[in-house]
């Protein structure tokens, strides 16, 4: 029933979603922490520096995850944002706020300027991780989804009369407060599980951005984000065991197949905690970012053969086979990947290699940016941005 290339994308959407959050993770981490292990301007823009010139490459794994999402599974792509499009509504607000920080935070020679900018991202930073978590955590629980004949869309079919429909195709998978507000259909989404998963999730980026930092910085800033490290790191460890329990018990679709990535994922970051004490940094941010592998592994395990889980009744769940596109369309988005994904790896490993030493407090400037006092208003522009001194 299900065929190999269906089986390849839902994987390949599994690793473009782990290079997301491994890279990803400890640049919104670090922007968490930043008033906790900054204490100055400088420090702040120390911590910015590790991560402002790879976050735009970090980004592209979320767009391809999305992307790939779309053309190999519509339907999957058209039955999770329309369950979960506010939520989703709500983390593209915060990752532009983030991004405008980021970059802007640095044109005008002013600490106040900074320091708001600063608190734009702080804000932005932990909501993302909370959104992204309770979103996952609604995969593996399930969602209000159930089958409905596309001229009533409102009104759902029995799901003992599913097998005997002459024309399932035709049939739609829908969210079934689709006609209600949009906030009732987002607090639907919250149960003490999927809370749970936002916790899970935030603790793992303060982890990965309390690692990420303990490597990239040195001063103060590094000691403090080591010492910040070992708390984080018990804390992902504790609230992942207890989500990844939970959910393999009570929500799992695959119960067998479900312990192999959970117990990886189990020992990778109880070694990364482990690692974190005895002061290896490097070694426990990459045993860390192996178990955020294996976490999403199990995600995408307990979901299967399911992309999107009903609550309501197993049977209004729908299946790779059901949200997949053509075989023709996976085959040239298969040819597609294979001939760019390697570019894509080879650049980014590029990249970080030529990044790869500390940021130090005296490689910040003092002042960066323009001067309010001397740019000149818009109405006496011409051809200069500064009045004369």
């Amino acid at each position: 029933m299900y065929t190999v290339l269906q089986i390849v994308w839902f994987i390949l959407i599994a690793v473009l979603w782990t290079g997301y959050l491994v890279l990803e993770g400890f640049g919104v981490g670090a922007g968490m922490i930043m008033p906790i292990v900054a204490k100055t301007d400088r420090e702040r823009s120390q911590v910015q520096r590790t991560y402002g010139p790879v976050w735009d490459g970090n980004e592209v794994w979320l767009l391809t995850a999305g992307g790939a999402t779309f053309a190999a599974f519509p339907l999957w792509y058209a039955t999770m944002f329309s369950g979960m499009y506010l939520a989703l509504f709500l983390i593209l607000v915060c990752l532009i706020v983030r991004i405008c920080a980021i970059e802007w935070r640095s044109k005008v020679a002013s600490e106040k300027w900074r320091a708001k900018w600063d608190w734009g991202q702080i804000i932005a930073t932990w909501l993302v991780p909370i959104l992204f978590g309770v979103a996952f955590a609604n995969l593996v629980q399930g969602m209000n989804i159930a089958v409905v004949d596309p001229a009533t869309p409102q009104k759902s079919i029995a799901p003992d009369t599913l097998a005997a429909l002459p024309n399932k195709e035709a049939m739609i998978h829908n969210f079934v407060g689709e006609g209600a507000p949009l906030e009732s259909v987002f607090l639907s989404l919250l149960t003490p599980y999927t809370i749970l998963g936002g916790v899970a999730l935030m603790c793992v980026f303060l982890a990965q951005g309390s690692l990420w930092l303990s490597i990239k910085t040195d001063g103060v800033v590094q000691e403090r984000a080591k010492n910040l490290a070992k708390s984080t790191t018990v804390a992902a460890t504790l609230t992942i065991a207890v989500l990844a329990v939970w959910g393999q018990f009570a929500y799992a679709s695959q119960v067998l197949w479900g312990w192999i990535p959970l117990v990886i994922a189990a020992l990778a970051i109880i070694g990364a905690t482990a690692l974190t004490w005895l002061d290896k940094p490097w070694l426990a941010f990459f045993t860390h970012g192996a178990a955020i592998a294996g976490a999403v592994s199990w995600i995408f395990t307990t979901m299967a053969p399911n992309v999107m889980k009903s609550s309501i009744d197993p049977d209004y769940s729908l299946t790779m086979w059901e949200a997949s596109s053509s075989e023709s369309t996976l085959i040239v988005m298969l040819v597609v990947a294979v001939l760019l994904v390697p570019v894509v790896l080879g650049y980014t490993a590029w990249a970080y290699t030529k990044m790869s030493g500390t940021i130090s407090v005296h490689d910040v400037e003092d002042n960066p940016g323009l001067v309010w006092d001397r740019i000149q208003s818009a109405s006496n522009v011409s051809g200069n941005f500064f009045k004369e001194s």
